[in-house]
C-alpha cells in the first residue's frame, strides 16, 4: 500500500478532492529530488514474475498508480504480493489462477498493462482474458501487433463483447516475427511469451529501449535464454521452467528528464538523484544544445539554467537511441522560453501535440502542421495528423485553468504553470499520479508554491 500521501485504493483510484491543484508560478525550482525505478520497466517486471515457480524480489519500486493497478491484477490472478523495506516488492506466483471478467475490468481501469498478461497466463493456465484497453489518448497504440504475435505462437484469439478470450489448446511454439514498427509493447509481448514457448523465436525490428534490455535482464535472471543481435534482432530459446529473480530496475529516465526540463523552463537548478547518464545521452545532448547545463556524478545529475536566453533547436522524436517521445512535451515547454523558432517533429505518436492549445492559451506561440518539418519523412507525413510543431520564443506565460489530457502532457502543464506569472488551477491531477511518485511533495521540496483544490 501507499503510505503518507493521497489515499489510493486497490483499484488505483483517488478521490475527486485530490484531483485539482493550484499552482502559483514565477519561482525557479531549486533543490534535490530522487527518482526510483522506471515505470516502464517495473510494471513489466511485475508481470514477468508470474512466469516463475519461485518468489521474485523487485527493489526501488515507485509508489505510483500504475504499480498499484498491476499489483491488483496480479493478486486477482493468485500472485501474492507483499511489501519489503525500501520500496521492495516480493511477488510469489505459487498459486496462479484465472480471475473473473468483472474483477479484471474494475482493476485494469484505463491501463493497457493487461495485454502483457497473455504470455504468462497462457503458459500457466492455457487461457487468458483481456478487457477493453485504455491508456493515454496520444495516438494509435493498436494491439494488433500483440494479437498477431500471439497467433504466431499458436494462440487462438476470440473477440467477445467483454474483451478478448485467448486460448492455447496445443501449447505455444516458437515462431518468427517481424514487427512493422519497433513497438515497445509488442516487443515486451513477444519476450514474455517466447521465453517458455517450445523451440526458438526470432523477433526482427524489435524495440531496444533501455527498459527492454532491463526486462531481458530480469528474464535472464529467471532462467531465460535471450540473445540480442545487431539490427534490432532478438532470439529467444524457450525453456521448460523459470524461477524467480532479484532485481533493481534502471531509474526512470522520463521522470528525470521532466524535472530537468522544469529546471530549464523556470530558470532553476534541480539535482535528480538516481538519474543515469547512459540512458539519457540523447536528451543530454539536446539539453546542452538548448543552453541548459548539467553535471553528472555517481549519485545523479544536476540540471540548471545558466542565465541569459535559451537557444532554439530543430528536434525529432524517434525510437531508441533517438530522442524519446516522452521527453518531447516537457522540452517543448522549455522551448517556449528559447529565442527564435524551434521545430519539433513527432514521429512516434501521431496525436502527441494535443497539449499545445493549453500552452498557447497561456501565452505561448506554437503552430502545429501536418507536414514532416524535421527533415526526415515519417509514417505520419501524408496523413491527416498534426505531428510537427513550430515554437516561437521567448514567450511570457501567464496562469490559467488547465485540464490534464494525458500523463506526460499533464506534467508538462505543471511545468508551464510553474514557469508562468500568476496562478493556475490544474484539473485531472490523478493522471499524473499514474507515473510520477510523490510529485506534489517533490514540487514542494523544490520550492514550488502549490496547494490542493
Amino acid at each position: 500500500m501507499l503510505p503518507d500521501g493521497p489515499s489510493i485504493s486497490r483499484t488505483g483510484r483517488l478521490t475527486l478532492t485530490d484531483d485539482v491543484l493550484t499552482v502559483h508560478g514565477g519561482s525557479p525550482l531549486r533543490g534535490v529530488i530522487r527518482v526510483r525505478g522506471a515505470k516502464n520497466l517495473v510494471t513489466k517486471a511485475m508481470v514477468a514474475a508470474a512466469l516463475g515457480d519461485a518468489p521474485s524480489h523487485l527493489y526501488d519500486v515507485p509508489r505510483i498508480r500504475d504499480v498499484e493497478i498491476v499489483r491488483g491484477l496480479l493478486e486477482l490472478h493468485g500472485v501474492r504480493v507483499s511489501d519489503g523495506a525500501g520500496g521492495e516488492l516480493v511477488l510469489d506466483p505459487a498459486n496462479v489462477e484465472s480471475a473473473k471478467v468483472d474483477e479484471i475490468n474494475v482493476h485494469a481501469g484505463s491501463s493497457r498493462i493487461p495485454i502483457l498478461f497473455c504470455g504468462p497466463l497462457l503458459h500457466k493456465l492455457g487461457r487468458a482474458f483481456i478487457p477493453d484497453l485504455g491508456g493515454c489518448n496520444i495516438g494509435g497504440r493498436p494491439i494488433d501487433f500483440h494479437l498477431q504475435a500471439l497467433r504466431g505462437f499458436g494462440a487462438v484469439v476470440d473477440k467477445t463483447p467483454q474483451g478478448l478470450e485467448i486460448n492455447a489448446p496445443k501449447g505455444l511454439r516458437g515462431t518468427k516475427i517481424a514487427l512493422p514498427y519497433p513497438s515497445v509493447g509488442a516487443t515486451e509481448q513477444v519476450l514474455l511469451t517466447a521465453v517458455m514457448a517450445e523451440g526458438t523465436t526470432e523477433l526482427r525490428n524489435a524495440a531496444v529501449e533501455p527498459e527492454i534490455i532491463d526486462l531481458i535482464c530480469v528474464l535472464q535472471k529467471m532462467g531465460a535464454i535471450i540473445k540480442v543481435h545487431t539490427d534490432r534482432v532478438i532470439e529467444i530459446e524457450g525453456v521448460d521452467r523459470l524461477g524467480g529473480y532479484v532485481h533493481r530496475p534502471i531509474p526512470d529516465r522520463i521522470e528525470a528528464a521532466s524535472w530537468a526540463a522544469a529546471a530549464l523552463a523556470t530558470r532553476g537548478d534541480v539535482t535528480v538523484l538516481g538519474a543515469k547518464q547512459v540512458d539519457m545521452m540523447t536528451f543530454l545532448n539536446v539539453y546542452r544544445s538548448v543552453g541548459g547545463a548539467f553535471e553528472i556524478t555517481d549519485e545523479g545529475i544536476r540540471f540548471w539554467h545558466q542565465g541569459g536566453d535559451l537557444r532554439s533547436v530543430v528536434l525529432e522524436t524517434d525510437v531508441h537511441p533517438g530522442f524519446m517521445t516522452d521527453w518531447q512535451q516537457p522540452m517543448v515547454v522549455a522551448l517556449t522560453q528559447a529565442r527564435g523558432l524551434s521545430i519539433v517533429h513527432e514521429t512516434v505518436y501521431e496525436r502527441r501535440f494535443g497539449y499545445v492549445e493549453a500552452l498557447n492559451k497561456m501565452g505561448a506561440t506554437i503552430q502545429v502542421y501536418r507536414e514532416c518539418l524535421g527533415g526526415t519523412p515519417c509514417r505520419w507525413g501524408r496523413r491527416d495528423f498534426r505531428h510537427s510543431a513550430v515554437i516561437a520564443g521567448p514567450s511570457k506565460l501567464h496562469g490559467t485553468e488547465l485540464v490534464v489530457p494525458d500523463l506526460r502532457a499533464g506534467f508538462s502543464h505543471f511545468i508551464a504553470a510553474l514557469a508562468a506569472e500568476g496562478t493556475s488551477r490544474v484539473h485531472g491531477v490523478n493522471l499524473i499520479r499514474r507515473g510520477y511518485e510523490d510529485f506534489e511533495d517533490k514540487l514542494t521540496a523544490l520550492g514550488a508554491h502549490i496547494e490542493r483544490g
